[in-house]
């Protein structure tokens, strides 16, 4: 096992890849969830939990089902990866989401529409598709995951951070809410843009 290796994809994912601030994926909740420190780290949480699983359970799918049924088949089914992910992923978030009512209420009620959101969001599904784009392997994917979750809760508890010092801000009137939440998300990726340099390994 090569840790150097490991430790440049999970440095990618963290800073200088990150899903939200660079690749721009996973922008609704990262928008819409951003409001309170407190569920912006319970949804970090969550998508952390489902990246992994879904970067373990999507890789299994594709190495042992589709691409050995096209070398069996001789008809190419790695075409059926995106619709198979998804289904993998929609599982998945529906088990956090019965775990989430069950042990913390007030999370789930604060998430709220946020949580089933993360069956569609693209981040968790991004992270899926370029474990195979990559070919990364096993132990590869799952760190990915991991890193891709850790750097997804770290672009949305600072964004929270932000946005609770800006509602104490006196932010012109045209520009509260989403305007300025908009405008500071920018400026985090600017930042983070500084990252791009970073040489690893």
């Amino acid at each position: 096992m090569d840790w150097g290796n490991l430790f440049v994809i999970a440095v990618g994912a963290i800073l200088i890849n990150n899903f939200v601030l660079m690749r721009f994926l996973g922008i609704c909740p990262y928008i819409g969830v951003s409001k309170s420190l407190s569920s912006a780290i319970g949804m970090g949480m969550a998508v952390i939990f489902v990246m992994t699983i879904a970067s373990l359970f999507s890789w299994i799918v594709y190495v042992y089902l589709l691409d050995p049924a096209t070398n069996f088949w001789g008809v190419d089914l790695t075409f059926l990866r995106t619709i198979s992910f998804i289904l993998v992923i929609a599982g998945l978030v529906q088990f956090v989401e019965m775990v989430i009512q069950k042990l913390a209420p007030s999370l789930y009620q604060a998430l709220g529409i946020y949580l089933p959101l993360i069956t569609t969001n693209c981040a968790v599904l991004g992270v899926a598709v370029l474990n195979i784009d990559e070919n990364y392997s096993l132990v590869e994917s799952l760190v990915n995951g991991i890193a891709a979750g850790i750097g997804f809760t770290l672009a949305l508890v600072l964004m929270a951070g932000i946005r609770e010092r800006l509602d104490l801000a006196d932010v012109p009137k045209a520009l509260q809410g989403v305007p300025i939440a908009f405008i500071m998300a920018g400026l985090m990726a600017i930042a983070f843009l500084g990252f791009s340099g970073l040489s690893v390994g």
